[in-house]
């Protein structure tokens, strides 16, 4: 999946009890008001991909499907800022908001992550005029689909560059958000620990893809609950997304991760963070319905089960 991941982004021109440093649950304010409920590019590409389709290859019939579910925000991936200029109109066209977006980044080596932070941030500034306040980045793993780590020196320099991002972005008024996929949890979780405890929580804050903290933690709801109590308050966006006997479904709903108890978790620390449906599908995934009538589904058992953080 990752390997997938990396390619689509790429066609579009992504537990251990570690001691809190004192300042690590300080974050930048959350907005007063909660935004709409947005969703992901790469569920609809998952969704596309098994009708043998591309998402976004024709923009009108991609968004006029998108439209249909009542999703008013999206959350693109980009490559770069050209395309985030070419998305504009459609955006306008189809009166959707885009209050974050998804870039991949190389920071664990110090001759690459110069220009993958110059991209992002070429990125941001042409999507901030369009309203997106939070650039989610996923620092990329030393090979996707790989089981290697990356050493200490590596996450070193990866913590010191996301950091550098993330103070870049927030001089442009804008928030850095780091996410995961399963390999930041491996080997006690240290690289992902590490991105959050070496770096300002003024300048980095968190996107929580809870499927992907659960699987990459051996399918563990105590490493997520974990998570959310050590860094609940640098939660700025949350991916969602549910599996049933760790298999993916179509719809969110019910299953394996107790998203009731982690939206209840959330409130309780006066934590409201961008509600982001990531509804993908995988090999063993149920195939009943298109996209248009999952993502439906999604929308309204998200909006119930999230009601509390949207009031």
């Amino acid at each position: 999946m990752f390997q997938s991941r990396r390619h689509f982004l790429t066609s579009l021109s992504a537990l251990t009890g570690t001691a809190l440093l004192p300042n690590s649950q300080a974050v930048q304010a959350q907005p007063a008001r909660p935004q709409p409920i947005s969703c992901n590019a790469y569920t609809w590409n998952t969704f596309y991909a098994r009708a043998k389709k591309q998402w976004m290859a024709d923009p009108d019939e991609a968004l006029s499907h998108y439209v249909k579910t009542g999703l008013t925000a999206y959350e693109p991936s980009f490559s770069n800022a050209e395309e985030v200029r070419k998305l504009a109109p459609y955006l306008s066209k189809y009166r959707l908001t885009m209050p974050s977006l998804y870039v991949n980044s190389t920071l664990h080596r110090a001759d690459e992550a110069p220009k993958s932070i110059e991209a992002a941030l070429a990125i941001a500034e042409a999507a901030k005029p369009l309203g997106t306040t939070i650039i989610v980045t996923n620092p990329s793993p030393i090979q996707w689909g790989s089981d290697a780590d990356k050493t200490d020196a590596d996450l070193t320099e990866q913590a010191r560059n996301l950091d550098r991002l993330g103070a870049e972005l927030r001089r442009r008024g804008l928030t850095l958000a780091y996410h995961t996929h399963a390999p930041e949890h491996r080997q006690a979780a240290r690289e992902f620990h590490h991105m959050l405890l070496a770096s300002d929580p003024g300048n980095v804050s968190l996107c929580l893809d809870a499927h992907w903290v659960y699987r990459g933690s051996s399918n563990s709801q105590v490493a997520l609950f974990d998570v959310v109590k050590l860094y609940g308050k640098r939660i700025v966006e949350l991916h969602i997304r549910q599996s049933k006997n760790q298999i993916w479904q179509e719809t969110f709903g019910d299953g394996d991760i107790n998203y009731r108890r982690l939206a209840t978790e959330l409130k309780a620390q006066h934590v409201r963070p961008l509600l982001v449906l990531e509804q993908c599908l995988e090999k063993g995934s149920p195939d009943t319905m298109g996209p248009v009538e999952a993502h439906k589904q999604d929308l309204a058992y998200a909006k119930d089960v999230f009601a509390g953080l949207m009031s």
